[in-house]
Order: C-alpha cells, then structure tokens, then sequence
C-alpha cells in the first residue's frame, strides 16, 4: 500500500518552526534545552515550545521532541521530570534512542507517542518488531539501510508501525551517528549532544619517527578531509521511497538557517504534491527540483546507501566548505500601510541592489531595494531619549530590525535572499 509520506522537517528555533510550517512541513522536530542530540542548535524553552507547538497545531502541523541522547545514570533523575513537562505540552511524539529513556516515558506520558531514533542503529525487521512489541509507534531507519531492506522492514510489520527516513542532509561517517571522535579529541560527546563536527576538519599522517612532517593523505597540497561525506540528496528518488513503504521523509539540519529550512521544505513539498497530482508531473519537473534544492548551503549530493554501498564518489576529499549559491537577508514579518516591509537583517545588503522574494508556494521573484530604514536612539530638546526609524543606504548591522521598501511588496514569511555570483 503506497501512502503520501509525511514530510518532516528540523526546527531550531520558534523562527524557524515558523518557517518550516509556511513553506509546507507536515511535521516540525525541535529540541528542548535538554536530552537532544544538538546541544549546540538554540533550541527551546519550555515556553517557546509551548507557543511553537499551539503555533504548529494551528496550522495542521504535527511537532515532536527530541529527546535522544544514550543517557548516563546521571541523566535519568531529570528525565522523568522533562517528560512530566513535555506531558503538559502535549507534542505529537517523543523521539528517543535509549531504551531507559524510553522506559520512562511510558511510564510518564505514555499517551504520546514515541518514534525510536535513527541513534537506536535500526537496520532489521526483527528490531522493528521488538520496539512495536513494546509500544513505539514509529521507527527511523539507520542511514545504513538500502531501499530494498526497507522494502523487506515493510513486508514484516503492521501497517499501523511508522517507518520514518532520512532523505535530506548531512551524512555522518559513524554507525547510524555513534562517533567518539569529537569526545576523544575535544571532550565534547557526540552521543550527549555536543559534536564538535571534527569528521570535516583537514587531517594529514604523520610517522612516528618523523615528528613535524606532515604528510597528506594523497598527493593534495591542501590535504585531505577523509571522513567528509557529501550531503544526503532523494529529491529525484520520492517515487522510490513511496513505493519502499516510507511513511515520514526526514530532512537533516537542526543547526540550518530559516533559508536552508524554506528551500528544502518547499523543494520536497512541490515534489510530494506533484506526485500525488500526477507521476509524470512530478518527472516533468525534475529540472526544477534540482535547480530549487541548491538554493541553500550544501556540499554536493549523494543518494547514501539507498541504491546499496557508497563507493569513493560519496566523500568529499578537498574541501569542507559548502556550496553556498544564495545568501539568506531576513524573513518578512509584516508590512505597512507605505508597502514596505519588517525583517530581522542577517546578511548585509544595500539600497539599490536586486534581490529575490522567494515565496512558500514556489515562486522567486526579483526586486529592486528602494530603501531601508533602521532604529536610532536620539535625544530631544528636554533631554528624553527615543527611538526613531532612520533612513540608510545600506544594512551592516546583523539582526537589526529594518523596514525595507521593495520594487515588489512581499508577503509575511517570505523570504528574502540574494543570489551569489
């Protein structure tokens, strides 16, 4: 039975969910300052999740919580009182790796749902039976898995147990995500949330009786960054993962910008749709997938292990720069009775150039800066200082509210970007 997957998308914070759930998520991930795997994301408070999951439920929009760091004893005691908070929140699920984790949220909250995390190394039918025994609703495939083994999951379970997978992101080179090398070389642990990433850092060998002599690891004056996989990309392959049995499409990136978030989003949205209109749509748009889904920083794209083993073409041996083709300016909040519109400045831009309104339901339109206006604290003539909007020619100052007038009158949750040259 082929079902039109769930599309589900990272959030890192209340922004971003907003995001997410503008340019077309299903479902929204976030983190709370706890018990997550990307402690250094910004995460949510308790009341920022409170407001993202009502924001979230208004618009038809699931939200679940991560909770799925391989707790230690001393993490147990403050997760019965997490899952005591989340239970008044009430998210659409919980996802959890460690097995007393999971323990205790059944014991706690067990009206909500509880997906098992890909951290959980989930590559068998018979693992997926174990966990549905036990009262997990879904459970996130191991990056390791092909879609033939996911093909053979499907065939030996219920209908009922949910197989989610990750189709878009960054790749880890460990087992699943389980890495000690950042908790061997910085003391930050991967498996309680504080990767320091050091699988993209630059390595080179050196022998032991040569001390100094820094040897690449192929011939590359730069060195070589042996353990940097290129990004996970299945914008081509939605047919394949339907017919597979996936019911969830899982976007990597909790630690992304609201610009990486909008453009796979709406990218992976169009697609789904498209296809559920129509399979030859859906082939006859490929072009623009691909052109739309480079829109945000990558670092080219593999398909994983989904079409079996990675050979040497999934890594990136030279650099561990992403491809950046667009740079992301703010997201429009509202706008006035003068046309112009509120942002919060991220990335510097001027009067007079050309930018683009990239809008949730897929179109990209150019427009000309005609202005921008900033705050400045001024005094008066009885010493009192305000707050004033002041025009300027350009906008230096990150995450500084601006009204900005545009050739072109965007709408609230529009994005705004510049393309790269």
């Amino acid at each position: 039975m082929n079902r039109k997957p769930e599309l589900l998308i990272p959030a890192s914070s209340l922004e971003i969910l907003k995001t997410a759930v503008a340019f077309g998520a299903d479902a929204v991930y976030i983190g709370g300052e706890s018990y997550g795997l990307r402690a250094k994301a910004k995460n949510f408070s308790m009341e920022e999740m409170r407001e993202g999951i009502s924001y979230a439920h208004a618009h038809n929009v699931k939200v679940y919580v991560t909770a799925n760091i391989l707790a230690h004893n001393r993490d147990l005691p403050g997760a019965e009182v997490y899952f005591k908070e989340l239970k008044e929140l009430a998210p659409d699920g919980l996802i959890i790796a460690d097995p007393g984790l999971f323990m205790i949220a059944k014991e706690v909250c067990p009206e909500i749902p509880v997906h098992i995390s890909t951290q959980a190394n989930n590559v068998n039918y018979r693992t997926f039976q174990f966990w549905q025994k036990h009262g997990a609703a879904r459970v996130v495939t191991g990056r390791e898995l092909s879609l033939q083994e996911i093909r053979e999951i499907r065939e030996h379970i219920p209908d009922s147990m949910e197989i989610e997978t990750f189709v878009h992101g960054a790749m880890c080179i460990s087992y699943s995500g389980r890495c000690l090398l950042s908790n061997y070389l910085t003391g930050r642990d991967a498996n309680q949330g504080s990767c320091t990433h050091p699988c993209r850092w630059k390595y080179a060998v050196v022998e032991e009786t040569r001390p100094g002599e820094y040897m690449p690891v192929y011939e590359n004056e730069r060195g070589t960054y042996i353990f940097n996989s290129r990004d996970l990309c299945m914008i081509e392959h939605i047919p394949d993962l339907i017919a597979a049995g996936v019911d969830s499409l899982k976007v990597e990136g909790r630690m992304k910008t609201a610009l990486y978030v909008a453009t796979v989003a709406r990218t992976y949205r169009k697609a789904l749709d498209d296809y559920a209109s129509s399979p030859a749509l859906y082939e006859e748009r490929l072009p623009w997938y691909r052109e739309q889904i480079t829109g945000c920083t990558y670092r080219r794209f593999t398909t994983g292990f989904f079409y079996g083993k990675p050979d040497e073409s999934a890594q990136i041996y030279d650099s561990n720069t992403y491809v950046k083709d667009y740079t992301y300016l703010g997201t429009v909040s509202g706008t006035d009775e003068r046309e112009r519109c509120l942002i919060e400045q991220r990335n510097k831009f001027f009067t007079g150039e050309t930018i683009e309104i990239m809008k949730p339901d897929g179109r990209n339109i150019q427009a000309v800066v005609e202005g921008i206006w900033g705050q400045k604290e001024q005094t008066d003539h009885d010493g009192k200082k305000e707050v004033i909007w002041e025009e300027q020619l350009s906008a230096p100052h990150s995450r500084q509210a601006l009204w900005v007038k545009l050739s072109e009158v965007p709408e609230s949750m529009d994005i705004l970007r510049r393309q790269d040259t």
